[in-house]
């Protein structure tokens, strides 16, 4: 599979990098190879976002950080747009050993760290995030229901204040948007009073929601979460939770194909935490188009992050310090 970054990879084919990571290991994760730095060598040329020790940071995979981004709060889940280079981003408010009880605000920022500006002001559970992918860089998220403890989704716009967001769902039926198509359609979990439980695509039109439910097979064992489409939008990662009742840690992490016209996930392959161990693996994204996948793993109270190579079926690790905390990392120009 050639792609821009195989290009600019010195004279190392695909298959070499990997043996030659593989050859620097330093550590095993569930049996795969893990690089702690990749530094020049790696062959994913394409920046990242992500969450570490409570700041955002915008760095080249394998590289070591620079400044960050935000400082002296606690920020969370950026998203890249799909242009202009923009991150938006939760903050937490107000803390609480239920994370389902945190306020947060959304903000977004400039991935030079320019232009930081609130979105939701703070006082009402808004989590997770992104970005619709039409072309007019939409950011969209999850708000709570207080009164029923379901979600429904909001929608803002870049150089919005708070107060200017709406609702894009119904209040009282759960709707947990995920990510989204070119054409406008949404991929969500949703608790639907006449279609049930399950994935859907969500599209509007006329001011209602229209609901296409998405056939997987893991769909009546559990539920799938943190679900990103691939830029292609023939590809899906995501994670997927046994049963019905969340729990954090124990996902298993999935990439399969995704066929939005027949409404289908097909061709599951785990490619982390198959065992089922309880770890938290989570928030899947696609990197360096439809080549990669980056992720988190927290094994020990500190997350590190996490490289699969799609065609090589191998992992590196690209943290670079063990022992800071590392998690949410979302990949440059590539809405979830």
């Amino acid at each position: 599979m050639q792609n821009q970054v195989e290009q600019n990879a010195d004279s190392l084919s695909r298959r070499d990098f990997v043996r030659s990571a593989a050859l620097l290991s330093t550590a095993l994760v569930g049996g795969t190879a893990c690089s702690p730095a990749l530094a020049a060598e790696t062959k994913l040329r394409k920046r990242i976002s992500y969450f570490r020790n409570g700041e955002i940071y915008v760095t080249q995979i394998g590289q070591p950080e620079g400044k960050p981004l935000t400082t002296g709060h606690m920020d969370f889940k950026p998203s890249w747009s799909q242009t202009e280079d923009l991150l938006v981003c939760f903050r937490r408010t107000k803390d609480d050993p239920d994370t389902l009880k945190w306020k947060n605000a959304i903000f977004i920022i400039k991935a030079d760290g320019a232009d930081f500006h609130l979105l939701s002001d703070g006082t009402r559970t808004d989590f997770n995030p992104t970005w619709a992918r039409d072309g007019k860089n939409t950011p969209i998220w999850n708000r709570k229901n207080d009164a029923t403890g379901g979600y429904f989704v909001m929608r803002g716009n870049v150089g919005g204040k708070p107060g200017q967001e709406t609702a894009l769902t119904d209040e009282r039926i759960h709707t947990w948007v995920h990510s989204c198509l070119a054409d406008g359609r949404m991929l969500v979990n949703c608790v639907h009073p006449t279609l049930g439980r399950g994935v859907f695509l969500l599209s509007r039109s006329n001011g209602k929601s229209h609901y296409q439910r998405i056939d997987c097979e893991l769909s009546a064992k559990g539920e799938l979460h943190r679900a990103s489409i691939s830029p292609s939008e023939k590809k899906i990662c995501f994670e997927f939770m046994p049963g019905f009742k969340f729990t954090e840690p124990g996902h298993t992490l999935y990439i399969a194909d995704f066929d939005a016209e027949k409404h289908t996930i097909a061709n599951l392959q785990p490619i982390a935490n198959q065992e089922g161990k309880q770890n938290w693996y989570a928030y899947p994204r696609w990197i360096d188009g439809d080549a990669a996948v980056v992720y988190h793993l927290d094994n020990s109270g500190e997350g590190q992050l996490y490289v699969y190579d799609v065609e090589e079926e191998s992992t590196i690790r690209v943290s670079t310090r063990a022992n800071a905390d590392y998690r949410y990392p979302h990949g440059e120009a590539a809405p979830c």
